[in-house]
């Protein structure tokens, strides 16, 4: 398979999951609050993965043994940081939500170390440093239209920690026999089930018998890229080996604040600008090299 035919797969998985970004925004600007919009989220994702999962012949079983583990992946992955993106997105444009989502790689690192997966290295510090600079600038008064939205990036760093911590406690521990798209599969289904009374008993539920508009049919359309390009990421793993998958991380960034201006017709500031510079130039210093292995 050639270079060029993996790098235009890397590029069209980047593109669609930056759209995720001012989509969300555009789902999160009805009002519509984090419980409801997670359970229709999890629930499409599930519905989606699992017709997926038929139609390839892939086993669709959920063996109860582990359902402790879809609970876990599906708290750190799904319920806890979509439940602060959601709040921070009503607050701040999706291009900054997009260069805040590019800090997990920088975040993972250290958590990486704290767990005994990986060592000290001075580069991959200067990378940490490098990030938490850029997350300075983000945060300060001349970056964002409104110097109170400050709080609300922080907000949205908890997710990108969630992440990091999801990342290093599957390759520490393993997906107990089961490959990636089963466990998001199932973390989808016990997600949606946990979501669904969190959603009803605090008002928080969307009846999808509502009128639909802008807000609905993105969410659905979120979900169902969501899955798509999860898909397509493994893919890419098992054909192009981590290192090269893992770049896909700044065309994330990229195009999401691409879309974002063109979608939202948003615009940033320079400092905004130079954060994401340095916030990429220390996610390059953090990313492995070739002869290095990522977390499954």
């Amino acid at each position: 398979m050639s270079r060029l035919y993996l790098t235009a797969i890397l590029f069209l998985l980047g593109i669609g999951w930056g759209l995720t970004q001012p989509l969300t925004k555009i789902a999160v600007s009805d009002g519509y609050q984090p419980l409801g919009l997670i359970f229709w989220q999890l629930v499409i994702g599930a519905l989606a993965m699992g017709a997926f999962r038929l139609f390839r012949g892939k086993p669709t079983l959920l063996p109860r043994r582990l359902w402790w583990f879809f609970l876990m992946i599906a708290a750190l992955g799904t319920l806890l940081p979509n439940s602060f993106s959601y709040r921070a997105a009503v607050h701040l444009p999706a291009g900054v939500m997009s260069v805040v989502i590019s800090l997990v790689p920088i975040f993972a690192f250290p958590i990486a170390m704290v767990l005994g997966l990986d060592r000290f290295n001075w580069r991959r510090m200067g990378g940490l440093v490098t990030g938490l600079i850029g997350v300075m600038l983000l945060v300060g008064p001349d970056s964002l239209p409104d110097p109170g939205m400050g709080v609300w990036v922080l907000v949205a760093m908890i997710a990108t920690l969630c992440y990091g911590f999801e990342g290093n406690i599957v390759a520490k521990w393993g997906t107990h026999g089961l490959g990636p798209g089963h466990v998001l599969f199932g973390a989808s289904v016990v997600g949606a089930l946990v979501a669904l009374p969190l959603a009803v008993f605090s008002g928080q539920f969307i009846d999808p018998r509502t009128v639909w508009d802008a807000p609905e049919y993105a969410l659905v359309a979120s979900s169902v890229i969501h899955v798509a390009v999860y898909t397509g990421y493994v893919w890419l793993v098992t054909r192009a080996g981590p290192v090269f998958t893992a770049q896909v991380a700044y065309l994330v960034t990229g195009a999401g604040v691409l879309w974002s201006m063109l979608l939202l017709s948003e615009s940033y500031s320079g400092w905004v600008w130079a954060a994401m510079a340095l916030i990429f130039a220390g996610m390059f210093l953090v990313q492995p090299r070739q002869k290095e292995s990522l977390a499954p």
